[in-house]
């Protein structure tokens, strides 16, 4: 009796989700999906540190690998074309491509200053990526890319409250296998990535792993004096990974080396792009002409390596890890940040013509990274019980120095050395050093069949040393100036998970989370002389979902609902009076939402993905408030100071809606296959900065792709040509703005069309 109301429940169930989704009879598309032979691949993750089968684990995770991955990241796109291609996730970024800024549950941070800490956390390879330069990292041959929803605290550690981005490359092995792709589009863009893998002894492989992509600058320069064609939109990237990997009886080593070359220019500011009043973009706008008056001299130069080693001893029923990292980092960005030209006046004081519109100021600044080192190591013990209980233990140990510079520059003064405008006349550097280490563990018990649940621990150590020196003030007042900061925090993160297999298709699960993110420091004296500490935030996150396998393994349905509650939040108030940020701390912010991830097979030649998020976040802080913007609207009320309250206010840059669909069809032909890919993704709309204003108001954003081929084998090898478009409707809104001078922003990618041609070897 008991068997027989499990089994009618999850029909129900079953049939309750395919309807919602697909809106057609459950009975009539069950019987259909009885004749098919093809069904659904089993995703393995390793969001626990072991590989899992996805639909087992009692965490809120997606993944994106294979077609899906190889779709969004054409056209030469950098890590920013997963924003909104997953449930509860965007990205977005005011370098261009470096500095990503990933938010989940609209969770984020909007600080673009050289130190900012995220409670995002991204892992490449194992090993964290903390300073916002390494985040940037070229996405190829990677085998998958996985999200993990809510804190991640435990087994992952430090500012990760939010959630975690994890990428795991593709490894050696002793088959030969390998690809190369090439391919060529809008603006003269080409873009190459290979690999290559094989069997140096028995025991030891290799694999090369290498990307070049290359645009030219094709936005011209119209600014009165200063016109030239063809300065800024451009990129040189040359990335490599090489690992070695070793494989005995009992015991494994892999290392990694990584490096990163790029040499380009930084997003295009565009100065009152965004019609004062509204938020519709400036109807002189034209997507290949800026107005600066400092674009000769915008540049972006990245230099990245690091090296790991992953050890791991087989011990029969335990298992020794050990993973040795060092990341460092350069950088060098410079641009004409009020994306004008004028705002100063000549040796007569008389102001000069400016434009686009009104500019209160000339703004040309820049930053850079000098010297940059991370140090991190992991020692981790886990079981390989036959029995009901098993666990891991670890130790993890941090260091990162970074030192951070920046510039500003008189756009009206001469500089002789360089024999260009633009001459320095500001100068701040600041030096940060963080330590911490931890230790955790997690304990997994098998109540019965049915029945798993997981307890995690973790206690964290962190602490920051952190000083500033300003040498020369762009604004004459007395330009030295030293402060230092040193906070310290130490705390202990849990979780508790549990999995019910409802029947041998469904799982549920539920879990109960504790994350945290260390203390964080902000120093940009070069425009102030305060240094601001944000104390540490607290996350409880409480969830709920279902893993179901549907029609035969034809179709899967993953469902989530949260509830979070962090105290204590970090935030960032970006500009306002001035061209620097300051850290507050909110007391408390809540969220709640939902996300389902779908996947069918709705015939043997049509695949289809259907994903939808819900995110609503909420300040409530009655007191807590920030200076605006200098020519906006805003909306929310102010304070006996003259300050905009946020209480009540979403997060910045976190959308209520994001949704995507992906079909794939396949046709097989005589000697080989064609196939059309097409996606859809949507991200509703969202506010840039933590007041609400008219003209800071992002519309929604909508974007399409298709790619479409022909696949074929030929002796050992198989071939694919196609042909792709991103932002097929060339849909093109602001999505980041700079608020202290004039109405600046920045827009999405245009419309990019191309071919590329693949061949893979084995």
């Amino acid at each position: 009796m008991k068997a027989m109301k499990r089994s009618t429940l999850a029909t129900l169930i079953n049939a309750t989700l395919f309807s919602a989704v697909a809106g057609t009879s459950f009975s009539t598309l069950a019987e259909e999906a009885q004749a098919k032979s093809n069904q659904l691949e089993v995703i393995q993750i390793t969001a626990r540190k072991r590989v899992e089968n996805a639909q087992e684990v009692p965490v809120s995770v997606s993944a994106l690998q294979g077609d899906n991955l190889d779709a969004y990241s054409s056209a030469g796109m950098d890590i920013r074309f997963m924003n909104a291609k997953i449930p509860s996730l965007s990205v977005e970024s005011s370098f261009g491509r470096t500095f990503p800024r990933f938010y989940v549950r609209g969770l984020g941070n909007t600080d673009f200053d050289l130190n900012a800490s995220q409670p995002v956390s991204l892992v490449v390879d194992e090993v964290v990526q903390e300073n916002p330069i390494l985040k940037g990292f070229p996405v190829f041959d990677i085998a998958r890319i996985e999200v993990l929803r809510g804190p991640q605290g435990t087994l992952f550690g430090r500012n990760t409250p939010a959630g975690l981005v994890k990428f795991d490359s593709v490894k050696p092995s002793q088959e030969f296998d390998g690809y190369a792709a090439v391919s060529y589009g809008s603006n003269s863009s080409i873009d190459f990535e290979g690999a290559a893998g094989t069997g140096l002894t028995d025991k030891i492989s290799t694999r090369v792993s290498v990307l070049v992509q290359d645009k030219p600058d094709y936005i011209d320069v119209k600014a009165p004096g200063f016109e030239k064609e063809d300065s800024l939109g451009g990129y040189n990237e040359m990335a490599a990974r090489v690992q070695f990997l070793y494989e005995g009886d009992d015991f494994t080593g892999l290392l990694n080396y990584h490096v990163r070359d790029l040499d380009g220019r930084p997003i295009a500011f565009r100065a009152n792009l965004i019609e004062k009043g509204s938020n519709n973009i400036n109807p002189l706008y034209d997507n290949d002409v800026v107005y600066q008056d400092a674009a000769s001299r915008a540049t972006q130069q990245v230099d990245t390596q690091g090296l790991s080693l992953k050890l791991e001893w087989d011990l029969k029923e335990h298992t020794i890890t050990s993973i040795t990292g060092w990341e460092s980092a350069e950088i060098y960005s410079r641009a004409d940040v009020d994306g004008g030209y004028g705002g100063w006046a000549d040796a007569n004081d008389v102001p000069v013509a400016q434009g686009p519109g009104v500019i209160f100021f000339a703004s040309e600044t820049a930053d850079a990274i000098p010297d940059h080192d991370q140090y991190t190591q992991e020692l981790r013990l886990s079981s390989n019980f036959s029995g009901d209980f098993n666990y891991q233990v670890g130790l993890f140990l941090f260091e990162e120095d970074l030192t951070i510079e920046s510039f500003s520059f008189d756009t009206s003064a001469y500089d002789a050395a360089a024999q260009n405008y633009g001459l320095q006349n500001g100068y701040a550097v600041q030096y940060q050093d963080t330590s911490a280490w931890a230790v955790f563990g997690s304990f997994d018990y098998t109540v019965s069949d049915d029945l798993e649940v997981t307890l995690g621990l973790r206690y964290s150590d962190d602490e920051k040393d952190f000083s500033a020196k300003r040498t020369q003030s762009p604004f004459g007042i007395p330009g030295t100036l030293e402060v230092a900061a040193n906070p310290s925090d130490s705390h202990v993160s849990w979780d508790l998970s549990a999995t019910y297999k409802l029947t041998d298709d469904v799982n549920l699960f539920g879990r109960i989370a504790n994350g945290f993110r260390a203390p964080s420091v902000q120093g940009r004296i070069l425009f102030g002389n305060d240094v601001t500490v944000a104390e540490s935030e607290t996350v409880n996150s409480i969830e709920f979902g279902v893993k179901s396998d549907v029609l035969d393994g034809q179709g899967r349905v993953n469902a989530t609902v949260f509830y979070f509650q962090m105290d204590d939040q970090q935030l960032t108030a970006v500009g306002g009076g001035a061209n620097f940020n300051r850290l507050i701390n909110a007391d408390t912010t809540t969220g709640y939402g939902f996300e389902v991830d779908s996947e069918w097979v709705l015939t043997d030649e049509l695949n289809a993905t259907f994903n939808v998020s819900y995110n609503k976040t909420e300040i409530d802080d009655p007191t807590l408030a920030v200076e605006g913007c200098a020519q906006c609207t805003v909306l929310d009320p102010q304070n006996d100071q003259g300050r905009y309250l946020l209480d009540g206010n979403s997060l910045p840059h976190a959308p209520e809606w994001i949704s995507n669909a992906t079909l794939r069809y396949t046709k097989e032909l005589e000697g080989g296959e064609f196939f059309v890919y097409t996606d859809l993704s949507y991200r509703s709309e969202i506010d840039f900065f933590l007041y609400e204003s008219i003209e800071f108001k992002g519309e929604a954003l909508f974007e399409a792709g298709v790619r479409a081929g022909y696949a074929w084998n030929s002796g050992d090898n198989d071939y694919e040509v196609s042909a792709f478009v991103r932002n097929l409707f060339d849909e093109q809104v602001v999505i980041g703005g700079v608020d202290f001078n004039n109405n600046t922003g920045m827009l999405n990618e245009e419309r990019f069309v191309g071919a590329e041609f693949k061949v893979k070897f084995f």
